[in-house]
């Protein structure tokens, strides 16, 4: 077939047509039509309860002429169909607005929403009140207004659109191209002068189906009053003029655009969403105005912790004479002489003595340290700070450590983005040794930290260095043994004992929680978790009180199975310690499995043949690997015509997996289940 210069030309004309169309958003926002009702989508399946449809936003500067400054514009416009009464909670909607110390805001306007229903093949608009927007004061420098949209049904289509008018550089709008509903468009477009200088952090395991900028140029207007000195004081004038004049400036136009993203939903071993979600974030480096010496916004980490240092609420507390302490100091450290016996003392005074407050984590001191240890309670960094002061007070050498805890979220390596830490803890070094202590935590021993600071990347805070430490979650190992013993009694039935040592954050959480609890009620939900057909007695907790020893648990049973001379008995030799469901549940995972630390767990168990019965079928003994070296389950167990012997570990070398690795551990764990499970089969000797 013969293609002509015009066919040619024709078909690079479509090509590009249909490529420009698939660039763009098939939306008209305020305009919604009966066949707007009927989406269809990959993402949406039973478990869509609501889909956001389209999720556009703009952000420019403005000249603000009278004021000599810019003001930051932004503008969005989102539509998002309600599938079930179930995402009724996508159309309660809120919008933050910022708000300085001296109670400048920003200013919300142009607000407008619509519920769109489907009756009788006629689109049903009702608009949202405005009366209905309330405002809610979140925090000392955030304010939200709140809305929820009117005459909501499942099926309903909402829309809203809104302008935000800020004088904030620093507020440059974020954006989130996910949530915890799919996104079938989400773009954003923001066009920055090049004389404001942003650090741009991207985030998220999603891919930009657009993500270009283009640069124009842009004329500023501004207008100034200027003294005019011709001009008579008798004058109506006032002896002044208007100065109009402009600012040219290269415009970087950039443009972001996702396509179908999927929902987060948060999953098992999971720290936080804010660390996987699709996200833009701008922080504000510099500003340099054309003839003009340039205004830094982002600090070095060597002028930060100088500035930290010499904070009220910081440093000076700590770094001053604090000798209102000597006299409580001596009485807790009076028996001791070493430094790392003193520090010992002081920080077990602390851990059992004072309550804090985890309703306001930060990393400023709220109080004043007297009112801290004299009410004996504050935040963790109040706790941790009069802690740093105390060990200051005796010589000792040690300094306080910023951080964000794994459900705050992580930190930025390379800049000083203070606002992501949100946690204090101590570093002392006594006699080259480095030990780090928390004295928030009830129960926690002496040089160890509570598993939620390992979260990777924190600051140790002197005066002019904030020195990079390093808490992973791969570099702790929680180890546990479980010991079983099954043998025929001398007065006749089958007993046994149980022996189970908890690994350090097992012994942690075991002490919080019988701290609400009670030898005989712990005794009591230890009984249901097993059949009927076992009883305990003789329960022996070990070490509860002693924060540096693992607990252990220690019980005796009776096994009633083989009592009643059946001539099947069906027994599960892992005796209620098997992984009873897959904790990876979902068939896809968008972000990383973290795990709280790596895991080694040991079981073994030995039972003497039941007096009557023989084994009819064992399981089959099997070692299985996770990624060739990243852990490990093995399940051996052989039977020797009298006795029964097993041993089955469960072992993680890693912590955290990238979703890429989440199919091979969660068929990893369908594997553990399922052989968990697995039952020894007795038959009755006839």
């Amino acid at each position: 077939m013969k293609i002509t210069g015009l066919g040619l030309m024709f078909l690079f004309l479509f090509f590009q047509n249909n490529l420009s169309a698939q660039d763009k958003l098939n939306v008209k926002f305020g305009k919604v039509k009966p066949e707007d009702f009927d989406i269809k989508s990959a993402l949406i399946d039973s478990g869509t309860n609501a889909v956001v449809v389209a999720d556009v936003g703009n952000s420019e500067f403005s000249a603000n002429s009278s004021q000599l400054t810019f003001s930051l514009i932004f503008k969005g416009k989102k539509r998002i169909k309600i599938i079930n009464k179930n995402g009724f909670d996508a159309a309660t909607i809120t919008i933050p607005l910022y708000l300085s110390d001296n109670n400048n805001e920003e200013k919300l306007s142009g607000l407008e929403g619509y519920t769109y229903n489907l009756e009788n093949n006629q689109v049903v608009e009702t608009k949202v009140d405005k009366s209905s927007v309330f405002t809610e004061r979140h925090s000392k420098n955030w304010i939200y207004k709140k809305f929820t949209f009117p005459a909501l049904k499942e099926g309903s289509i909402i829309e809203y659109t809104y302008q935000i008018q800020s004088a904030f550089f620093f507020n440059l709008q974020p954006w989130y191209f996910q949530g915890k509903y799919p996104v079938l468009w989400s773009q954003y477009d923001v066009a920055i002068p090049d004389f404001f200088k942003y650090v741009v952090l991207a985030q998220g395991y999603q891919p930009f189906f657009i993500n270009d900028v283009n640069k124009t140029q842009q004329s500023f207007s501004f207008t100034e009053r200027t003294k005019d000195e011709k001009v008579s004081a008798f004058d109506a004038g006032s002896g002044s003029n208007l100065n109009t004049f402009k600012i040219n400036g290269n415009i970087d136009n950039h443009r972001w655009v996702m396509k179908d993203v999927p929902g987060l939903k948060e999953e098992m071993f999971t720290t936080t969403l804010r660390n996987s979600i699709a996200k833009i974030e701008f922080q504000l480096n510099q500003v340099a105005y054309p003839n003009s010496l340039p205004t830094n916004y982002l600090d070095s980490w060597e002028k930060l912790s100088k500035d930290l240092y010499d904070d009220e609420k910081f440093g000076l507390p700590i770094s001053r004479a604090n000798n209102w302490l000597d006299d409580d100091e001596n009485r807790i450290v009076n028996t001791v002489t070493s430094k790392k016996e003193k520090a010992k003392k002081i920080y077990e005074y602390i851990r059992d003595n004072f309550a804090a407050n985890n309703n306001n984590d930060g990393i400023y001191i709220t109080t004043g340290l007297k009112d801290v240890f004299k009410n004996k309670a504050g935040t963790v960094t109040d706790i941790n700070m009069l802690l740093i002061a105390m060990l200051k007070n005796q010589h000792i050498d040690v300094n306080p450590v910023i951080l964000s805890t794994r459900d705050n979220g992580f930190t930025h390596e390379f800049y000083p983005l203070i606002y992501r830490y949100n946690y204090v803890i101590a570093k002392a070094v006594i006699d080259n040794e480095v030990i780090y202590l928390d004295a928030s935590i009830p129960h926690l021993a002496f040089n160890k930290l509570p598993a939620k600071v390992y979260n990777g990347q924190a600051r140790e805070i002197t005066k002019g260095l904030a020195i990079p430490l390093y808490f992973m979650p791969d570099s702790i190992k929680q180890s546990s043994t479980t010991a079983v013993f099954i043998f025929n009694g001398e007065k006749g039935g089958v007993e046994g004992s149980f022996n189970h040592e908890m690994g350090f954050y097992e012994s942690l959480d075991f002490r919080s929680k019988m701290d609400k609890s009670s030898y005989e009620e712990y005794k009591k939900s230890l009984q249901q978790q097993y059949p009927e057909e076992i009883s305990i007695d003789n329960l022996v907790l070990d070490s509860i009180k002693k924060p540096d020893m693992p607990v252990a648990v220690e019980y005796d049973m009776k096994l009633k199975a083989f009592d009643v001379e059946a001539d099947i008995v069906y027994f599960n030799p892992m005796m209620g310690e098997y992984l009873k469901k897959n904790p990876f549940v979902a068939a896809e995972r968008f972000y990383p499995v973290e795990m709280p630390y790596t895991t080694d767990d040991m079981y073994t168990f030995s039972m003497e043949i039941p007096k009557g019965y023989k084994v009819d079928e064992l399981p089959k003994s099997v070692k299985f690997s996770l990624n060739e070296n990243e852990g490990m389950f093995e399940y051996l167990i052989t039977n020797n015509g009298t006795e029964i012997q097993m041993r089955c570990r469960l072992n993680l070398n890693k912590a955290t997996y990238l979703n890429e690795d989440y199919k091979s551990i969660r068929d990893f764990y369908s594997f553990v289940v399922q052989k968990e499970s697995e039952q020894i089969v007795f038959k009755k000797i006839k």
